[in-house]
């Protein structure tokens, strides 16, 4: 028997699909049949990015709006439903990150960060999953991080943020589940995007250390999460619930490469 991994006939949400992994992700879905739905809040990079799907031939449903805002999320989600149809795959990937020690960060950034990574992910996963309840079935994917586990420098309140998102994956999977509702999460490694491009050269120190760091001995591709996404979006993750699938590399598996290497 083997597993089914096509998605035509399904509609997918992808928050935060305007650039980078998210988009990234947003194409895997595409190339196994799903209607895509494509969120951001910024009018030009919707613009750009819409562009960007269409030179590969796939073709989105653009909806710009604050995925933190409850009454925005809603009057949304019930504009997809009425233009597009029913919502069966939501990838929670919009989110944000501040920089600052954590003796010079301000209690309001904090809470903007927590807002945006762990509040939002509960609003739109939430206001989703009222109608996936009523259809007896659906998927979502969290998009957690290594900082779902580890800490850093200057990312406490990304780090508490994605946590939170771990254990949100987990509790509204147990809640979810008699519903036929799979709630699960991906924590992506170090990737190649443009964020990353001025650090990815040869030389730089934070380079040579995630070199240095990961098994792999690279950096991610931001196509290394397709499989992921698509895994747990479709058929094949039916009996895979709360689990967060980490996508890094080998990173989390190890305390580093072996010496010599």
């Amino acid at each position: 028997m083997k597993p089914n991994f096509d998605l035509k006939g399904k509609i997918a949400l992808v928050t935060g699909a305007t650039h980078g992994l998210g988009m990234a992700m947003t194409k895997a879905l595409a190339h196994q049949g799903a209607t895509l739905v494509i969120n951001g809040h910024t009018p030009s990079k919707m613009e750009a990015a819409i562009k960007d799907y269409a030179s590969e031939g796939i073709s989105v449903h653009s909806y710009l709006f604050d995925v933190s805002d409850a009454i925005a999320v809603d009057k949304a989600i019930s504009k997809i439903e009425a233009e597009i149809g029913d919502i069966t795959i939501l990838v929670n990937n919009a989110g944000m990150i501040q920089r600052v020690p954590a003796l010079e960060m301000d209690p309001e950034d904090f809470r903007k960060v927590i807002d945006i990574d762990l509040v939002s992910p509960f609003i739109v996963s939430q206001r989703v999953a009222k109608t996936m309840v009523k259809n007896g079935q659906g998927k979502i994917i969290n998009i957690c991080s290594m900082m779902s586990e580890l800490g850093r420098d200057t990312v406490s309140a990304y780090a508490a943020a994605k946590g939170g998102l771990k254990m949100l994956t987990r509790n509204l999977a147990t809640e979810w589940a008699k519903y036929n509702i799979q709630v699960n999460g991906i924590g992506p490694g170090y990737f190649a995007t443009e964020q990353t491009a001025p650090i990815r050269v040869d030389g730089h120190p934070f380079n040579d250390f995630i070199l240095n760091r990961t098994p792999a001995g690279r950096w991610g591709n931001p196509d290394d999460l397709g499989g992921a996404v698509v895994f747990l979006a479709s058929s094949a993750s039916d009996f895979v619930n709360g689990q967060i699938i980490y996508v890094d590399g080998g990173i989390l598996a190890t305390l580093g490469k072996p010496a010599g290497e």
